[in-house]
């Protein structure tokens, strides 16, 4: 029996790649960065449907209402190095937490009756501030910590809860889900960048 178990350790082993310490510290970052983008698509369309009309109806089109200190990934971000395209998505995810309680406190009073979107944003907010540190991390790993300039959170969930009425703050909120999506999306796509056999 031992030597049977003896004999199947080296096999076991050598099944599991043991992956360098920064490797293994990417892949995991883009799992989660790949699994929150999913969780932000539900969000976004748990959003819309409890807005009522016309937010559900495939004609409506919202306005694009600015965001105080944060904008939708410019497609200029492309054509950046690696590095600086994670240091723009690790300050978009540091914006993004009181944003995202701010649009939870404003669904409190406009929809009380719905706990799961509630609690949806609620743990967008924590997923956003977790992969924010992943990324700073990762960032810190590779010797390009974010030096850049931090948004403003209280600034940026102030102007988010000062939108006056309730449509324009149902617009602002699904501003705010649109842009959670696409700033995971691009973080996603960006660690995509550093895994072996990514894009160049």
């Amino acid at each position: 029996m031992s030597r049977r178990e003896g004999s199947l350790a080296p096999q076991a082993d050598s099944s599991v790649s043991l992956l360098p310490p920064l490797e293994a510290k990417i892949r995991q970052t883009h799992s989660l960065a790949h699994f929150l983008t999913k969780y932000a698509e539900q969000l976004l369309q748990e959003y819309v449907q409890l807005q009522g009309d016309p937010f559900g109806l495939p004609s409506f089109s919202p306005p694009r209402l600015p965001v105080a200190g944060l904008s939708a990934p410019a497609p200029s971000h492309a054509g950046l190095p690696v590095h600086e395209r994670l240091r723009l998505d690790a300050a978009a995810l540091d914006a993004l937490p009181p944003l995202l309680e701010a649009v939870r406190r404003r669904q409190a009073e406009l929809n009380p009756r719905a706990p799961r979107l509630l609690r949806r944003l609620e743990d967008a907010a924590r997923q956003a501030r977790a992969l924010g540190a992943a990324v700073e991390a990762v960032l810190a790993a590779l010797g390009a910590a974010n030096r850049g300039p931090r948004a403003e959170p209280p600034a940026a969930a102030a102007a988010a809860s000062a939108a006056s009425g309730v449509f324009p703050a149902k617009v602002l909120g699904l501003r705010v889900c649109g842009l959670y999506r696409e700033w995971l999306s691009r973080t996603e796509g960006d660690l995509g960048q550093l895994l072996p056999g990514g894009p160049a």
